[in-house]
């Protein structure tokens, strides 16, 4: 389900887990890129609806991070995501 407009949380979340490499909870991923803990859940459940990210369902909270395959499973978005980055004035 892409749609069409890719907010500046949405790249946030992106160009931290992209930039990291590490699995992050929302909470850490909220706090790393000033966004609340909410809006992080949102924006990574659609990028793992997107196959952006990959999700560790570990107990106490999931976990997130970029996967090695976005490029290969949705090229097209990661491309949206990183000119939306440079729009947004962010650098890569």
């Amino acid at each position: 389900m892409e749609t069409n407009e890719v907010s500046l949380h949405r790249v946030r979340v992106f160009r931290f887990l992209k930039s990291t490499g590490a699995w992050q909870t929302n909470e850490e991923i909220a706090k790393a890129t000033g966004i609340a803990s909410r809006t992080a859940r949102g924006h990574t459940k659609a990028l793992v609806d997107l196959n952006i990210l990959d999700q560790a369902e570990v107990f106490p909270a999931h976990r997130y991070r970029f996967s090695p395959q976005a490029e290969k499973r949705n090229k097209a978005y990661v491309m949206r995501l990183r000119q939306a980055s440079e729009i947004f004035g962010l650098s890569m």
